[in-house]
């Protein structure tokens, strides 16, 4: 085999070539200074971009964002110690919603690890349990390999966040190139095509089936697959229902379209899943938002679950049939097996509820009601722009309010509820995605756990829209204070909000401050005309709008709230 003397730096660097990385988010450390001493030649050819982050933690979700908006690995990096831990949040957030992301962290040199050395941390102790997988690699001859395999895994079977943790005599030391073929690693075989007579099983509940709903989930856009989710929604004559991860993977304008079910989903996809006779779940892991009560979920109703991760079956729910697979793969055998199926009593009633149970909202006399804003930020992007939303409220109204036709078009932190996610996953969407319109739905508190990333997206020029749905409150956990703690508002007041028209102008970014609904789909439109440069638009919203539907936790659809109670 024939090797090349170079650093570690050089090598590393070199793999990410090979990768095809085109950018890096991240802020150095001293023990990172050899990668960056090497990364400086590469960004000064134009051969690769750097993107300074002011914390590590907007890295992490700006390699989230690219590489939810892409499909691509996205790639972050932070020195040592604090800097390692600045990465924990968002690479949990990866790992809970299947983000393949990489991430090289700076470790002290290997002679003073497990000495307490300044800025020393057991980065890969700490992340075990919210990576796909982790290395600590002390052989530089081991580093070629590790790092292939860390984009291989990241990216292949369930895809998740891989880290690297690089001590500093590694990266500045001889390194060694070598060849290798990662694709066949020992002990790692993600199942692909699925067992094929379970297939067949599978398509024969489908053909019969006299109330049948899909419910799908990130998996699916994850594989590529909601083209055959298409097929076989119109083949068959199914309604779908999509979980937050999944919002997309439908077109949410398409007539068998059932929405999102759930705490906060519509009527029409929870009584959905509530009364099918087969429940069809691809790419989904059967989430306590979405299932409520276990012990009335779907309780007349066969289950079919398609997921790639083995793990994932008899979790939650025990499924009549479990194929273990790639959805694609599994879909491509599937489909062609199905039977068309007519429309009868089921669609009939499916239909009835979605004419029944609309989404509605009341404009208040004074103010402006937030379902509004997302209103008309749909209306005037035609649909078409990446959504990356914060969490709380905010999150809710844009999955309620912003339909989505297409995979990698809505970007939200689904199971660890991240606030603070937003704002750097839409500058990661918007550099993966130059010429698309990016917008962060936001709320006041959200915003401000990130809202130092303005100085990234102002020095790099990147148009990304920002709508604040100021209600001065943490307003999910105000809204659950009301409706179940006797309106006792404790620690969600968010009095002492800054001004956000004239913080964002103070990072060089344009800032508008909307006060009524007569002014909303101008600024809006304000806000599209930039083109070089963040924008925040505060929206004064209604303070004690809620969100509904609503499912209380721990609850099952026959306990929904569909507006507020008298």
């Amino acid at each position: 085999m024939a090797t090349e003397q170079m650093t570690g730096a050089d090598v590393l660097l070199r793999v990410f070539e090979e990768e095809g990385v085109e950018v890096v988010f991240g802020i150095p450390g001293g023990a990172t200074i050899p990668v960056f001493d090497k990364l400086y030649h590469k960004t000064e050819a134009g051969e690769l971009r750097f993107i300074l982050t002011r914390h590590e933690q907007g890295a992490a979700h700006a390699a989230d964002g690219y590489a939810r908006a892409t499909g691509r690995v996205g790639v972050c990096t932070a020195t040592s110690g604090p800097g390692a831990l600045n990465l924990v949040t968002g690479l949990c957030t990866a790992h809970m919603d299947s983000i393949p992301v990489v991430a090289i962290t700076g470790q002290v040199k290997t002679a003073a690890i497990g000495t307490d050395a300044f800025q020393e941390a057991d980065t890969t102790g700490v992340t075990v349990p919210i990576t796909k997988h982790n290395y600590l690699v002390k052989d530089p001859a081991e580093l070629a390999h590790v790092v292939r395999e860390a984009f291989f895994i990241a990216r292949t079977g369930r895809p998740g966040p891989v880290l690297i943790d690089l001590p500093a005599d590694v990266s500045a030391g001889p390194g060694v190139w070598t060849e290798r073929d990662v694709s066949n690693l020992r002990g790692y075989r993600p199942p692909e095509k699925g067992d094929p007579e379970a297939i067949t099983q599978a398509a024969a509940m489908i053909s019969r089936a006299e109330k049948p709903i899909l419910y799908i989930g990130g998996g699916v856009i994850a594989s590529g697959a909601a083209d055959l989710i298409k097929e076989l929604a119109e083949k068959a004559n199914i309604y779908v229902v999509h979980t937050l991860m999944g919002k997309g993977a439908f077109p949410e304008t398409h007539l068998l379209s059932a929405g999102m079910p759930g705490m906060h989903g519509v009527v029409p996809a929870c009584y959905g899943l509530r009364d099918a006779g087969l429940i069809i779940a691809i790419g989904v892991r059967f989430d306590d938002r979405v299932t409520g009560d276990l012990s009335k979920f779907a309780q007349g109703a066969e289950i079919i679950h398609i997921d790639i991760d083995p793990a994932e079956h008899n979790k939650v729910v025990q499924p009549d049939v479990a194929i273990a697979g790639d959805a694609r793969e599994v879909l491509a055998q599937l489909v062609p097996q199905v039977q068309p199926r007519p429309r009868g009593e089921w669609e009939e009633q499916m239909a009835q509820w979605q004419k029944d149970h609309p989404l509605r909202y009341t404009q208040p006399p004074e103010g402006i009601a937030p379902q509004y804003v997302v209103e008309q930020i749909y209306e005037v992007t035609g649909g078409e722009a990446i959504i990356t939303t914060e969490v709380g409220q905010n999150q809710m109204w844009a999955a309620q309010y912003y339909k989505v036709d297409r995979p990698r078009h809505f970007l939200s932190s689904g199971g660890l509820g991240t606030m603070g996610y937003g704002f750097p996953a839409a500058i990661g969407a918007q550099m993966g995605c130059p010429d698309a319109v990016v917008w962060d739905i936001a709320g006041d508190g959200s915003i401000q756990m990130n809202i130092q990333e303005l100085a990234t997206a102002v020095i790099n020029k990147l148009p990304v829209k920002v709508a604040i749905l100021n209600n001065s409150y943490l307003g999910m956990v105000r809204q659950w204070q009301e409706l179940f703690y006797d309106r006792r508002y404790s620690g969600t007041d968010l009095t002492g909000n800054p001004d956000f028209v004239r913080v964002a102008e103070a990072y060089g970014a344009v800032g508008i401050k909307v006060g009524a609904p007569e002014e909303v789909r101008a600024a809006i439109e304000k806000a599209m005309e930039v083109d070089d440069r963040p924008v925040f638009i505060d929206f004064a919203v209604v303070k004690e709008e809620n969100v509904f539907p609503m499912i209380p936790a721990g609850k099952s659809p026959d306990d929904l709230m569909e507006h507020q109670p008298d």
